[in-house]
């Protein structure tokens, strides 16, 4: 019997779609090719990569009304919010921009005696294993420069968007990129595992949970494939008492509930200074209550399904053991009579501490705490006591007074006066349980490729 891969639609828990997984051997065999193809394809010049990479973007563009519509039915985000594309677009356009610079060799020496510089070299294979959460363009920060550099690309995508992969493939085979050179593939764990054990890949990268994470190093032991990981977190935002109370709530509030809470730096947990916290709490119930959860084929919906019933039951989990711990809800389940199954009303806590798993464990869903503190050493000691270290959001008009504390705060990226966004100019990273590794950027470019360097003695 044929292995599949499934994804269970959020919007009503039927079958959106299944497709069937590669063997071990069929995985292998597209290996192959994608080794043999890569070879060609980095000898190509740079600037016909560049090309045809963001020709099929454009092409991925092209099929956005038809790609809005099937995210909503495969992870419940609603149609309002028209997909990915800008980001998605952004995010390869800047890496597109940025690779004469970023791949140029760093020369040396080039003198009548000798000629010394390192170049960048593409690892080969490189595997993209991407999440459901904003698959394409989570997925693109990987797949465009590694393209770019010279790399054949193979794509795992998660089962929740399966049909996020066949887009991307059928986008870029249709502008020229070899078939062999960007392979989407269906596998179960035990062949990405033993494909990585094989040492089938260059460098692997892996966006998705702790135990996925672990689960990759685990099968890269002593092959010294580099894994690049990138594992969620619990990203904490912090208002100072000279913030823009209104901007500080808006912002916040939209960067812990957008797409159903479900963003890697989004916003989990909220310190806000104590001579501003009621009027914060106040204006944060006000938004939450003018959501709308429902179908998200509906252009009025602003609050879909999560992902998954299992998903949502865990918030519910971290929020009803909250409340038997002392915490205070503050949004009105009346407001939402369609909460159930993987339809997930929001909500707003107080009076939480760090003894809460909604304050510790990644909830991944529409509810944040927030918490009262006194001044920046305690909200530093707080943001500080978390697993993770994605991102973190300060909220002042003192910059100097901002940098000096991200300065000690255990991330990859601080905002200030803004959250819950990915530059692509930036190097996007974490630390701690968050994983390691970097994209995007230069650095991106850095981890796609090896440095290989050229000592040459004129006759």
């Amino acid at each position: 019997m044929t292995n599949t891969v499934k994804c269970i639609s959020p919007i009503d828990g039927s079958l959106y779609a299944e497709r069937p997984v590669l063997s071990e051997a069929a995985a292998n065999e597209a290996v192959a090719r994608a080794k043999a193809a890569q070879v060609e394809w980095a000898a190509r010049p740079l600037a016909e990569r560049i090309a045809l990479v963001q020709a099929g973007v454009a092409a991925v563009g092209e099929m956005n009304d038809e790609i809005v519509i099937e995210l909503a039915h495969q992870m419940g985000r609603p149609v309002r919010y028209g997909g990915e594309f800008g980001g998605f677009n952004e995010r390869a356009s800047h890496m597109a921009d940025i690779a004469v610079e970023a791949l140029a060799p760093i020369i040396v020496e080039d003198s009548d005696a000798f000629i010394r510089k390192i170049k960048r070299i593409p690892h080969g294979v490189v595997l993209v294993v991407a999440p459901w959460n904003y698959p394409y363009m989570t997925a693109v920060n990987t797949v465009a420069p590694a393209l770019i550099a010279g790399n054949a690309v193979m794509l795992k995508h998660a089962s929740q968007t399966l049909l996020v992969g066949e887009r991307m493939a059928a986008a870029f085979h249709s502008v020229g990129i070899p078939e062999d050179v960007f392979q989407n593939m269906f596998l179960d764990h035990g062949t990405t595992s033993a494909l990585i054990a094989g040492n089938a890949f260059g460098f692997v990268n892996f966006t998705g949970s702790v135990g996925g994470g672990r689960a990759m190093e685990t099968a890269a032991a002593g092959t010294f494939t580099g894994v690049g990981t990138e594992l969620g977190g619990k990203d904490p935002g912090y208002v100072m008492e000279d913030a823009d109370l209104d901007a500080a709530v808006d912002t916040l509030i939209d960067g812990a509930m957008f797409n159903s809470g479900q963003c890697c730096c989004g916003i989990e947990r909220i310190y806000v200074v104590e001579s501003l916290f009621d009027a914060f709490v106040e204006k944060a119930v006000a938004i939450v209550n003018t959501y709308k959860l429902g179908d998200p084929l509906n252009p009025e919906t602003t609050l879909g399904p999560m992902a998954h019933v299992r998903f949502a039951d865990e918030v519910r989990a971290q929020t009803a053991e909250a409340i038997a711990m002392g915490a205070t809800a503050l949004i009105d389940p009346a407001l939402f009579p369609n909460d159930h199954d993987a339809y997930l009303m929001p909500q707003i806590l107080v009076d939480v501490t760090h003894e809460m798993r909604v304050m510790r464990d990644e909830s991944f869903g529409p509810v944040v705490g927030i918490m009262k503190v006194k001044d920046d050493a305690q909200a530093i000691a707080l943001m500080n006591d978390s697993e993770f270290g994605l991102t973190a959001s300060l909220w002042t008009r003192d910059y100097v007074r901002a940098e000096a504390i991200a300065d000690q705060l255990e991330t990859g990226t601080v905002f200030t006066n803004r959250c819950d966004y990915l530059d692509p100019a930036l190097c996007w990273t974490g630390c701690k349980n968050t994983g390691r590794g970097g994209g995007l950027s230069v650095i991106g470019y850095h981890n796609l490729t090896r440095p290989k360097s050229y000592h040459i003695k004129k006759a």
